[in-house]
């Protein structure tokens, strides 16, 4: 298998509750995110903040092909923290971190996401030594669209920040 770590950040000038609320239910992201193409609840929770529950996500690309895995949702900190174990043609973890934007602290957000993954597709496998930097930025083309996407859906503005900027 094929190891990836990536780390998204986005600036969304809106309060961390209005953010919280669009990112804690991916049942909605189809609406505003181009590249997730269905979320099917698998598992309901028996808890109120969803751990435990399971979903279906299958994902386009710019690339042609799609991506299906089931996540588990292991951890929800209202506003703060969002994380899953995904099972599938990807596994491994995504922690969605949320922090109130100190510079503007009413009204801005920090976004980020860590997806740390393997494919288990073979062809994926095969090619990860040459198209390794084609996967990454295919990767983050998506996360582009869900910045833009989010955006649209909260009516601000959503900027992404260098993988290497400070927090």
């Amino acid at each position: 298998m094929a190891d990836y770590a990536f780390v998204t950040r986005w600036h969304v000038a809106a309060p961390v509750d209005a953010v919280y609320d669009v990112l804690v239910k991916p049942e909605g992201w189809p609406a505003w995110w181009p590249g997730v193409e269905k979320v099917e609840s698998l598992v309901r929770s028996e808890r109120e903040d969803g751990v435990g529950g399971v979903r279906r996500f299958t994902w386009k690309s710019r690339l042609p092909y799609r991506l299906a895995f089931d996540m588990r949702t292991t951890a929800v900190e209202r506003p703060g923290r969002i994380a899953g174990r995904a099972e599938g043609e990807l596994q491994g973890e995504g922690v969605w971190t949320l922090v109130v934007d100190p510079a503007a602290p009413e009204s801005a957000t920090r976004v980020r996401y860590d997806w740390r993954v393997e494919t288990t597709r073979a062809w994926m496998n095969l090619l990860a030594p040459i198209a390794r930097p084609l996967f990454a930025w295919n990767h983050d083309v998506v996360m582009g669209w869900g910045a833009e996407g989010l955006a649209r859906r909260l009516g601000c503005s959503v900027r992404s920040e260098s993988a290497t900027a400070g927090w």
